[in-house]
């Protein structure tokens, strides 16, 4: 398998994207291709153990930058380490693309100038997985979409149901809208629509679940507009971040308590393993004639290494393809 790794993705590439190709191509052993300023990448593998891997690094001069507005970023750096790494698994001489860089620069760069809309695909969608205590979620629109119409989630829920067959090993994934209410009548106007949509449609839909439903995995795909979906996924991050915070300062307030906490530590050690986004990765952009995984701006070198885990599970799963066979099959 050949993957192609955005080196200048991260808020703080090219360090933790070059570890983490390493770490990958130690994990796997397929062939990790660099994509990035060429003397900065060999700077960051001169660090580190590289012998026996098979990495290979493509001089991309340009860098869609954090900051950067998206669609004009996209139209004037054509020499960005996006467009060069899209259009070589758009040109089939790699599996997939990993990136932690600009989303909104990703989406532009694969929908308008690399890789194209798979054709019938109304909208692409950005999806993630979330690990949960009582299992994995793949939830869409996670920002790629603030603004929907029913239809988009129609699709949107399609194509992450595939994706939970491909990556999670779902025979039948449960489909799920987002709501405030878990009654068929509850939500505004556009889950309103989109939940006759889905209750017509050849899914597996269980309804509309509340965010506690989807923390008990309720669901195994969990639809939302782009809008609604961001909001969630940040706010379920801040109250995680709370929450250790808050157990943290209380451990510490007396030394009774700073004893138990050092009992404890391994135990929360594996909470926080457990539900820590770094060890899921990046999620995929679905609905696009390739196969890309968006990582967090903030990746470590883990998150990285396992980005291009997903990337790998998702070109096993034949995600696109499947895809594009499956809205074939709803249009007909």
């Amino acid at each position: 398998m050949r993957i192609v790794l955005d080196a200048m993705g991260s808020d703080n590439y090219p360090i933790p994207d070059v570890a983490g190709a390493v770490l990958a191509a130690q994990e796997w052993n397929d062939e990790i291709i660099l994509v990035g300023h060429e003397d900065a990448i060999r700077q960051e593998l001169s660090h580190l153990d590289t012998t026996g891997l098979k990495l290979e690094i493509v001089h991309a001069p340009e860098v869609i930058e954090m900051d950067d507005e998206p669609a004009w970023a996209a139209r004037e750096k054509k020499n960005s380490s996006m467009h060069v790494g899209m259009n070589l698994v758009h040109d089939g001489e790699a599996d997939a693309y990993v990136t932690a860089g600009n989303t909104g620069g990703v989406l532009a760069v694969a929908t308008l100038h690399t890789m194209r809309r798979i054709q019938g695909v109304k909208r692409p969608a950005l999806a993630t997985i979330l690990p949960l205590p009582a299992g994995r979620v793949v939830m869409l629109d996670i920002g790629a979409n603030a603004d929907c119409r029913p239809e988009y989630l129609l699709q949107f829920a399609l194509m992450g149901d595939i994706y939970a067959r491909a990556v999670l090993d779902c025979t039948r994934p449960r489909v799920a809208l987002l709501s405030n209410g878990e009654e068929p009548g509850k939500g505004n106007m556009l889950v309103k629509e989109a939940y006759k949509l889905l209750a017509d449609s050849n899914m597996e839909f269980v309804g509309n679940v509340e965010p506690k439903e989807v923390a008990a995995c309720h669901a195994d795909v969990v639809v939302s507009d782009g809008f609604t979906g961001n909001v969630f996924i940040k706010t379920l991050e801040a109250t995680a971040k709370m929450l250790t915070g808050l157990i943290r300062d209380e451990i510490k307030a007396s030394p009774l308590t700073a004893v138990g906490g050092l009992l404890a530590k391994p135990a929360f050690g594996r909470v926080a393993r457990r539900v820590d986004p770094f060890e899921v990765g990046g999620g995929p952009l679905l609905g696009v004639n390739g196969l890309v995984i968006v990582a967090h701006g903030r990746s470590n070198a883990r998150a990285i290494r396992n980005s291009i885990g997903q990337a790998r599970k998702a070109a096993q799963g034949d995600v696109v393809e499947a895809i594009r066979n499956g809205l074939a099959k709803e249009q007909k």
